[in-house]
């Protein structure tokens, strides 16, 4: 009888499971198909080639990805070495259980939690006004940088803690150093929590509206330095959508164009990660 009851506890629970993960599987085929059926009309090799004409209406998006792909990879060429480095530095170097590590580890997580906006507000302060760089892409990509990093952070650290103690002091035994051992046990084993903090601070970077608002500005021209103000895609979706009549072709074509976007930045990140890993385990 406890046989049977465990064997159909099991069963429920799976089916469960199979249901979470055909729900959240058939949210994301809706919203897919919704843009696919409204946008891929619209979508267009002269549409990601050309510029935008009549606020948006007609022509393309040129601009707008390069502008995109400038804000993404500013942002993560800063919260990359910083985010990593205090994860390492949290995990290996801190004094376990001292106060600052404590101090540093409570603010991440309520950096975490604060709204968009704010940080919105704080890079328009800082950056655009203090630094003195004014509405630009440099400006925009720094303060989404400041954005992920509490992300990038956390699961870095996540992913270094779970490797086992063991492994850390079989390396010391066999006289590897600790950057020897951090290279060549540490960050490969935790390579796949790095990725998916990547790949999460990818997508929030290229979902992020409100930041950009009051940093990167509005500008939907091509642009001709990082000092330039450039417009993002979530940036021109929702200013097509909610401020440019008979604009809502052409956003859902953006929104499309967007998603293809997040999935070949992904693809690449997570090869170079993959390439980076085999090659840390052959040496």
């Amino acid at each position: 009888m406890h046989t049977d009851a465990t064997v159909s506890g099991s069963r429920l629970i799976s089916a469960l499971l199979w249901l979470c993960a055909l729900s959240i599987s058939g949210v994301f085929a809706w919203i897919l198909f919704d843009i696919l059926r409204l946008g891929a009309a619209h979508l267009s090799l002269d549409f990601l080639l050309n510029e935008p004409t009549r606020a948006g209406r007609a022509g393309g998006i040129a601009p707008i990805i390069v502008s995109t792909l400038w804000v993404l990879a500013i942002a993560l060429a800063a919260a990359l070495p910083l985010g990593l480095g205090t994860a390492l530095w949290l995990h290996s170097f801190a004094p376990a259980g001292s106060r600052l590590s404590r101090a540093v580890r409570l603010l991440l997580d309520i950096l975490a939690g604060v709204p968009s906006i704010v940080f919105g507000l704080f890079g328009a302060a800082c950056f655009c006004l203090w630094m003195g760089m004014g509405f630009s892409i440099l400006s925009g990509g720094l303060t989404l940088a400041c954005m992920i990093l509490p992300l990038l952070i956390r699961s870095t650290e996540m992913g270094l803690s779970a490797v086992p103690a063991d492994w850390q002091r079989g390396a010391y035994a066999l006289g590897l150093s600790r950057t020897a051992t951090l290279r060549t046990v540490l960050i490969p084993v935790a390579m796949p929590a790095i990725l998916a903090g990547l790949m999460l601070s990818i997508g929030r970077i290229l979902a992020e509206t409100a930041v950009l608002l009051f940093t990167s500005g509005y500008v939907d021209r091509y642009p001709e330095s990082l000092f330039d103000s450039g417009r993002v895609m979530a940036l021109h979706i929702y200013d097509l959508s909610m401020n440019v009549t008979g604009g809502d072709a052409n956003a859902y074509a953006t929104a499309l164009a967007l998603i293809g976007v997040l999935l070949l930045v992904n693809g690449a990140a997570t090869t170079i990660g993959t390439h980076w890993l085999r090659g840390s385990i052959r040496t």
